[in-house]
C-alpha cells in the first residue's frame, strides 16, 4: 500500500510516517518503479503500535526501545514491566507538580479579590522572585 493507505490504515498521518523514516524510528519504505513509498501489513503494525505508543505518552526514545523488545522474540516480559513501572513513576512526579502548581493558582486566586480595583495578588505574586513566590503559596 502507498503512503496514504497506511496512513488512513495506522492512524498515523504521512507526514508523522515520513519523520519516523527520517529518525530511524521505522525502516525506510520500500520504493515502487515510479518511486512511491510501499508499505506492507507488517509495517502498518508498527505504525499502529507506534501512534498507541504516542498516545500514551511515551517518548520517541522509549518507543524505539518498546518497538526493540516487541520484535525480539527472546526478550523478558519483566524488561517491558520495569520500563512501564519506570514510565508510571514519572507520570506520578509529574502528576505530583501539576497538582502543585493548581493549588499554587488556586490559592492566589482565592486570593484575588476579582474587582474593578488594579491591584491583583496574582500579578503581585507572579513579579515576586521565584523562592519568595513559592514560600507564599505554600503558606
Amino acid at each position: 500500500m502507498n503512503i496514504g493507505q497506511a496512513a488512513e490504515a495506522s492512524g498515523v498521518s504521512a507526514k508523522m510516517i515520513r519523520y519516523y523514516e527520517s529518525i530511524g524510528l521505522i525502516a525506510k519504505a520500500g520504493r515502487s518503479d515510479a518511486g512511491y513509498r510501499k508499505y506492507s501489513e507488517n509495517e502498518v503494525q508498527t505504525l499502529r503500535f507506534i501512534r498507541r505508543s504516542r498516545d500514551l505518552g511515551f517518548s520517541v526514545a522509549r518507543i524505539k526501545t518498546l518497538l526493540e523488545l516487541w520484535n525480539d522474540r527472546e526478550r523478558k516480559s519483566a524488561d517491558v514491566k520495569k520500563l512501564a513501572r519506570h514510565y508510571i513513576s514519572e507520570l506520578n512526579e509529574d502528576i505530583e507538580k501539576l497538582q502543585s502548581i493548581r493549588d499554587q493558582i488556586e490559592h492566589l486566586s482565592d486570593c484575588c479579590k476579582g474587582n474593578n480595583r488594579p491591584d491583583c495578588p496574582i500579578l503581585d505574586d507572579l513579579a515576586k522572585p521565584a523562592l519568595e513566590g513559592k514560600r507564599r503559596a505554600a503558606a
